[in-house]
């Protein structure tokens, strides 16, 4: 018996000791499970108590805590030595961890490197990539100018040698002429005289051979009109209605106008000023106002709250607004300045209450019922309830009421309702009748909206920048030069520049040369006149040069108005460099390209050309050889003419003679009713001998002054003290000193010396508002009385709504009179003129007039930090960059001292600050704005890198202040496109195209000028792409929407100039019956022709034919020509028997009236024959077409340009009737007079050669109809590279026209060839 661990375990069981007979004599202990053998041990123990209590438990228990104590301690060490074993493990693994991690960041770091020096690298070499790539364009493009020149010197060169060939020829001919006359002469035994031996000047020969070549170009006409047929001809577009200004059959600037050439019509119609009043084109909204006593209070309320908020939508649509009122008094004074500033008035404000004062009947009157331009006209009537007007305010209500000639407002009511209500009233007729806004724009949107503020701007001239106040500048320029009416024996100077004109190519430029105020600026507008209604067809282009330093002296603006004239006559979408530097390289290249589009000829006149800043250098490209069909005419101050000029053909204009001495005072005194005694106008003549006192302006500032005293004072006297006066300076200084003796008050006085000064030393002088808000004292009814003054004395004279004065003279008789202490006196009133902009800057008013003004004056008072901030005002620098004054900006920074670069990085910088204090959609939309024009400025720069930031920034701001689709969105899209155009990165600038396009045709449909843009714009870029068929595609459906929109809607100012003529045209129609209102009634159908009104045309036409043939009978030509513009109308409705009728009846009169070769008869067989042919009366066109042949022959001789146009219509005849025998020759001699008069690379001898091509196809001549189809290819691809781009010329073929391409199948060109 054992244990009570013996009876538990069995032996060997639990704690036996075994040897291991593997390992090396070590014991181990084998574990064995406890929890079983301890309840095996305490059932034994019960077992065992139950036989033996209290025998065994006490002795067993100390041995069982034994047992599990060694069972604990040998777990306890077994799981210890596992912790050990599994911490150092995993400590292992956490160092080797540790070390791999850190062995990663060391390659980490490494590659990272590696990686930024491979980008480094690769953006290196991308640069020298794009770099590379740039030069390489720029040397293909430098080597496609160097070939073109080189290939219009040898064609300039080519027409040179020509012509001096066929002098050489002539005078041969002359001199063998002469040799033969000789020897007969000495055979006949008649003595003959040396002409080595003779004193006389044998020039014979030389005027006979010139007279020989100018009947080549007779008529003054040196291109050809464009043809009419169909296949390849130059088919012209059907002409409308002819339009004459004159009782003889001419013609004029609108014959034969057609709706579809609309920017030609209103082109054509601005040309024609002096048909319009001063009112009309002025830049100045006048508002004259008649008052009485009782109802002053209105008016001093309306000046006072209503007025600034008039000028200011004035100021937003870029005009000036004044308002003029003459104190309430019994005598009326100043009649001569009240009717004046009536003629002068946009409109006319009459306030009535109860009574109308006799002294205020004549300006009612005056105004009311004397108004024949139909000027808009106001009156308003304030009531009282219980009181009744006096019989003469009811009368002069009625009268006006009967004649429809005036807005009438009945008030009843507080002074303050009615001020408020003519304020209503009043800026609905500002918008509506004066300024043109039709209805639609008025209620839809507001003027002061700066997202549409510059919508007209891009709709017509897309990209192109264009100041609308330049234009109008040189427009009211030039009417004002052609506004005298002596003509001062200026016949003989016509003459010689109608020569210049006829005369053969090359031929320099025409010197038109006189003393200051010898009157070349008189001549060259009359003779602009004169061209204009002879020679409808020519293209005449003038630029009136202002004072030295303004703006319109500026060479930069004047190259870039001629070019965008011409591209407007062209119809030619394209886009135009801003770099000064570069426009005025690329000038001759746009003239030669534009003037081979024209069909006719062209002439640009330059008036004062002497007075551009650094003229012989900007304007270089007179010395180059100018293009065939294109004459340039300048006039120069003798003393100041550069040396260089001074060689070409020179029109010296003489002194007047003493009977034009006569003439022009005698017509000065007559106007003002002043009667010249013999021994006085002796006198006179004998004073005007010297050099400085028989020039025109001298002699008419004399007349001026003698008819100003002569009904007030002593005539004697005042010649006495001009007699005094050895020059025009010290004759205006007379006339200013009389001026300030008729003034009453030393106040008046000082104003005179202020108004004076303040406009001497702008930029391009002052509007009225300005100097009387620089002049609180100053009130209208003054200021009109000084500005009648000194206008009528010619001193001052306005210009888009400034006070300029009218000549030089003036001018520095103003500095002698009142700046004698030099600079400092100059410098004061230029501080004054900076204190009053800038505080409109201060004032948020940026107008173009700041812009103008305020940087141009810190320029002249040097002083460089005021003009740096000034320049950074965005506004200021939007709005001058808007206006296209471009390179008047650039200068500004470069007199700062600024390069482009550091420039762009100051505009960027602003914009930023700018952007921080920027809140709400208004000022974000504003924002987007300035970060497109600094975009676009940049572009235009050449910084294409730092112009696509702030692009890109324009067009994130307004995909989220506006919306995703917003035309404006678009406009940002193409904007940047254009960058990426000229970055050469075609494929962005074609996605942002489409994108753009997609977003114009959604918001303004497929036929909107905008989309039209859009496809100009693609079109480009796929001709650079040298995809041309994608590219002629596009080109002519965005020429068709232009047309289409021209048609429908045309220019807003064109449209309310049509309204006011036309509105004029019918009062004056509603007299008698005289030959004068049948020309009017004429006029008026044309008009509203022109207005797409064809009922109301035909209304006109018709009064005006039946008129004509009651007074002046049925076979007059007049009569003709109402029948012509009927027929015109007729076909215009689809009305072809009416039309023919009408055609052939004009036919006959002429026929019968009127020389062979006539132009209006020409007219009228073109017309005809173009009908004949479209209503395929074949036969009898046939006769017509011949006829036109012949008197282009008789006109202009066989080897006119003109007449191989007519040979190619004829010959388009003969091919569709199938006589292509007959149409060979034909072909052939247009091609050969087209290859002599232009060259062989014009567009004429392309278009001649396909039309010879398809004959030579047809007659199954292939090899040469190849050969010619090519040479017809070259001429098209050689235009299209020089311009990059060639739109639709409204001459080129359409309608029933085919091409070469679509009457032959693919490759059989190419086949035949081969054969």
């Amino acid at each position: 018996m054992g244990t009570a661990s013996s009876l538990v375990s069995p032996a060997g069981a639990v704690g036996e000791v075994i040897e291991d007979t593997y390992g090396g004599g070590e014991a181990c202990e084998i574990p064995v499970e406890v929890k079983p053998k301890a309840r095996l041990l305490r059932g034994s123990l019960r077992r065992v108590g139950g036989s033996r209590p209290g025998g065994l438990i006490g002795a067993s228990f100390k041995s069982t805590a034994s047992v599990q104590e060694l069972e604990c301690v040998a777990e306890y060490e077994r799981l210890r030595k596992e912790y050990e074993i599994f911490r150092v493990s995993k400590n292992n693994e956490v160092a080797s961890m540790v070390k791999k991690e850190a062995k990663l960041d060391r390659e980490n770091k490494r590659l990272r490197a590696e990686l930024q020096a491979l980008q480094k690298t690769y953006q290196k070499i991308l640069r020298e990539k794009e770099s590379a790539l740039e030069a390489k364009y720029q040397a293909m493009e430098r080597a496609a100018t160097f070939e073109h020149d080189r290939d219009k010197v040898k064609r300039q060169f080519k027409i040179f040698r020509e012509t001096k060939e066929n002098e050489i020829q002539d005078l041969l001919r002359a001199k063998r002429e002469l040799e033969a006359k000789l020897q007969r002469l000495q055979a006949q035994g008649i003595q003959v005289f040396d002409p080595e031996e003779s004193d006389s000047d044998d020039n014979c020969t030389d005027v006979t051979a010139a007279g020989a070549q100018s009947e080549y170009w007779n008529g003054g006409v040196l291109g050809s009109e464009p043809s009419m047929g169909s296949m390849m001809q130059l088919q012209q577009s059907f002409r409308g209605p002819e339009f004459a200004h004159s009782s003889i059959d001419v013609e004029g600037p609108f014959a034969n106008i057609n709706r579809d050439d609309w920017d030609a019509a209103v082109a054509s119609l601005l040309q024609v000023t002096p048909l319009f009043s001063h009112s009309l084109w002025s830049n100045t909204v006048r508002c004259y106002i008649i008052s009485t006593d009782e109802t002053q209070p209105d008016v001093t309320i309306f000046i006072r709250n209503y007025s600034p908020k008039l000028q200011r939508v004035c100021e937003t649509m870029g005009y000036f607004f004044q308002v003029v009122n003459f104190p309430t008094e019994n005598e009326r004074p100043l009649q001569d300045v009240r009717k004046w500033e009536i003629e002068k008035s946009s409109l006319v404000i009459l306030l009535l209450h109860l009574t109308l004062p006799s002294c205020l009947l004549e300006d009612c009157e005056e105004a009311f019922l004397r108004n024949p331009e139909e000027k808009p006209r106001l009156i308003y009537h304030r009531r009282e309830d219980g009181r009744v007007s006096s019989v003469a305010v009811q009368q002069l209500i009625e009268r006006i009421s009967c004649m429809n000639k005036a807005k009438m407002i009945d008030h009843v009511g507080s002074v303050e309702e009615g001020a408020y209500e003519i304020y209503n009233c009043v800026e609905k007729i500002i918008k509506q009748d004066i300024l043109g806004c039709e209805m639609t724009d008025l209620e839809g949107k507001d003027l002061g909206n700066k997202e549409d503020s510059t919508a007209p701007e891009e709709e017509v001239f897309g990209d192109v920048l264009w100041d609308a106040h330049d234009e109008q500048e040189q427009m009211e320029a030039f009417q004002h030069a052609s506004n005298s009416t002596c003509e001062l024996g200026f016949e003989k100077y016509f003459e010689r520049l109608n020569d210049l004109v006829a005369a053969p190519a090359p031929i320099p430029p025409l010197l038109v040369s006189g003393g200051p105020g010898s009157g070349k600026s008189l001549l060259l507008s009359k003779w602009i006149q004169l061209q204009q209604k002879h020679s409808p067809n020519t293209l005449i282009l003038y630029h009136f040069v202002g004072r030295p330093m303004s703006t319109s002296s500026e060479s930069a603006l004047i190259i870039k108005r001629l070019t965008l004239k011409l591209m407007q006559h062209s119809w030619l979408v394209s886009p135009l460099t801003f770099d000064p530097a570069k426009l005025l390289e690329e000038f001759p290249r746009w003239l030669e390209k534009l003037s081979a589009r024209h069909q006719g000829s062209i002439i640009i006149i330059i008036d004062s050309i002497d007075q551009i800043q650094q003229a012989e250098k900007h304007m270089k490209w007179l010395i180059d050889p100018l293009p065939v069909n294109v004459r340039v005419i300048v006039s120069v101050n003798v003393e100041t003419c550069p040396q260089a000029w001074r060689l070409w053909p020179t029109l010296h204009l003489d002194p007047l003679n003493s009977k034009d001495v006569k003439s022009l005072i005698s017509a000065e005194c007559n106007s003002a009713n002043v009667k010249l005694t013999k021994e006085q106008e002796k006198k006179l003549e004998r004073h005007c001998r010297s050099a400085t006192t028989c020039n025109a302006l001298y002699v008419t500032l004399l007349g001026k002054t003698i008819a100003c005293v002569g009904n007030t004072g002593n005539i004697d006297e005042i010649l006495q003290q001009c007699c005094q006066c050895q020059d025009t300076v010290s004759l205006y200084r007379l006339v200013l000193r009389s001026i300030q003796e008729s003034l009453q008050s030393d106040k008046e006085k000082g104003l005179l010396r202020e108004i004076l000064c303040v406009i001497g030393v702008s930029h391009n002088g002052v509007s009225e508002s300005e100097l009387m808000e620089l002049y609180p004292e100053l009130t209208s009814a003054v200021l009109a009385s000084l500005l009648h003054s000194l206008h009528k004395m010619c001193l001052l004279t306005y210009g888009c709504g400034l006070l300029k004065f009218q000549h030089l003279q003036a001018w520095e008789m103003v500095k002698l009179e009142y700046m004698e202490a030099g600079e400092n006196v100059i410098s004061a009133y230029r501080q004054k003129l900076v204190e009053y902009f800038t505080m409109q800057l201060s004032q948020d008013r940026v107008t173009w007039r700041s812009a103008d003004e305020l940087p141009w004056l810190f320029q002249q008072q040097g002083d460089k930090q005021k003009l740096h901030k000034c320049l950074l005002n965005l506004f200021v620098s939007q709005n001058l960059y808007k206006r296209g004054h471009f390179a008047e900006l650039l200068s500004y920074w470069q007199l700062v001292g600024k390069d482009k670069s550091s420039m762009a990085a100051e505009y960027f910088d602003s914009l930023k600050e700018y952007e921080k204090s920027s809140e709400g959609e208004e000022s974000m939309i504003c924002l987007a704005d300035l970060y497109e024009t600094l975009g676009r400025f940049l572009k235009d720069l050449g910084l294409l890198s730092q112009a696509v930031a702030p692009l890109q920034r324009s067009l994130e701001i307004r995909e989220t202040a506006l919306d995703p689709d917003h035309p404006r969105v678009a406009q940002s899209l193409h904007q940047l496109a254009g960058v990426y155009v000229q970055w050469k990165k075609f494929g962005n600038a074609e996605q942002l195209y489409k994108q753009a396009l997609e977003i114009s045709e959604n918001a303004y449909g497929a036929e909107h000028p905008r989309v039209a843009r859009e496809l100009d714009a693609l079109a480009t870029l796929y001709q650079k792409q040298n995809k041309y068929e994608q590219a002629e595609q596009l080109r002519k459906k965005s020429f068709k929407i232009r047309q289409k929109a021209a048609r429908q809607k045309g220019s807003l100012r064109g449209f309310a100039l049509l309204r006011q003529r036309a509105l004029q045209l019918e009062e004056l129609t509603l007299g008698k019956d005289t030959a004068d209102n049948a020309r009017t009634l004429n006029e008026l159908g044309v008009l509203y022709y022109l207005q797409n009104n064809l009922e109301a045309a035909e209304l006109f036409l018709k009064r005006s034919l039946e008129m004509r043939e009651r007074v002046l009978g049925s076979d007059h030509p007049d009569c003709a020509q109402s029948l012509n513009n009927l027929a015109a109308l007729y076909n215009e409705k689809k009305h072809y028997d009416k039309a023919e009728e009408l055609y052939e009846k004009a036919l006959d009169i002429r026929r019968r009236a009127l020389a062979p070769d006539h132009p209006s008869l020409a007219y009228t067989v073109k017309h005809l024959a173009v009908l004949y042919k479209k209503m395929g009366k074949l036969d009898k066109a046939v006769p017509l077409y011949e006829l036109a042949v012949e008197i282009r022959q008789k006109s202009f001789g066989p080897k006119h340009p003109s007449v191989a146009t007519a040979l190619v219509n004829l010959a388009v005849l003969y091919c569709q009737m199938k006589k292509q025998i007959e149409a060979l020759p034909l072909y052939e001699r247009a091609l050969k007079i087209y290859e002599d008069s232009f060259g062989r690379m014009h567009p004429r001898v392309g278009e001649t050669l396909k039309n010879l091509a398809v004959l030579s196809y047809e007659r199954g001549d292939f090899e040469k109809a190849a050969e010619l189809y090519k040479r017809a290819m070259e001429i098209k691809e050689a235009e299209t590279l020089l311009i990059g781009g060639k739109a639709t010329s409204r001459h080129s073929s359409s309608g029933d026209t085919f091409s070469l391409k679509s009457a032959l199948p693919p490759n059989t060109l190419l086949e035949h060839g081969q054969r």
